[in-house]
């Protein structure tokens, strides 16, 4: 085998139509454009104009609301902390967080945080710290002898954290600034 003998695979690639090029071509004369008017022009980009008629997208009524960054929870049912304490990877005597569900393989990232949701019956008696949890999940979780405590998202707690020390590191640097101002004003 030599350089000139490579080729790709039969069918992979295809060459582009060339439109206008005579009648023999199947693509002549309008070059699949049809015949005349606007849509046959070049610079043409009609799509929601009605022909000055008040547009479809403008004669309905808003609705609703998107918010801006909604909050994103892992959603995890009982049935979910059932079959993993069955299968040994979370121990039903410790206390349930979020961490202990991560490194279960019951969810894949923490995210901002879990919302326990009430699909499937539970077993053992469990203490569960989550972001959020129904009512029903709540009281089937109570019915089964444990509890569940609603804690703040991780997240912001951390970012809170975050902000703090970066203000102190601010004002830290401006004192050092200042500290070296005037030393430099006394030399």
């Amino acid at each position: 085998m030599r350089l000139n003998d490579l080729r790709d695979n039969p069918g992979a690639t295809t060459a582009r139509k060339r439109v206008g090029r005579g009648i023999g071509s199947g693509k002549g004369k309008t070059a699949g454009r049809g015949h005349k008017g606007q849509k046959s022009r070049s610079g043409v980009a009609i799509k929601g104009f009605e022909g000055g008629q008040m547009p479809i997208h403008r004669r309905l009524p808003k609705r609703g609301f998107n918010v801006p960054r909604p909050k994103r929870y892992n959603a995890v049912n009982i049935s979910r902390i059932q079959s993993a304490i069955d299968k040994g990877t979370l121990d039903a005597s410790s206390p349930i967080t979020v961490d202990a569900l991560l490194n279960a393989g019951v969810i894949r990232r923490t995210m901002q945080g879990v919302r326990l949701l009430a699909k499937g019956e539970l077993n053992h008696k469990v203490t569960l710290e989550v972001t959020g949890a129904s009512e029903a999940a709540v009281k089937a979780v109570e019915a089964a002898g444990g509890s569940v405590t609603v804690v703040a998202l991780p997240r912001r707690e951390a970012k809170a954290q975050d902000d703090a020390s970066a203000g102190a590191k601010k004002k830290g640097a401006k004192a050092k600034k200042s500290a070296k101002a005037k030393t430099s004003k006394e030399d």
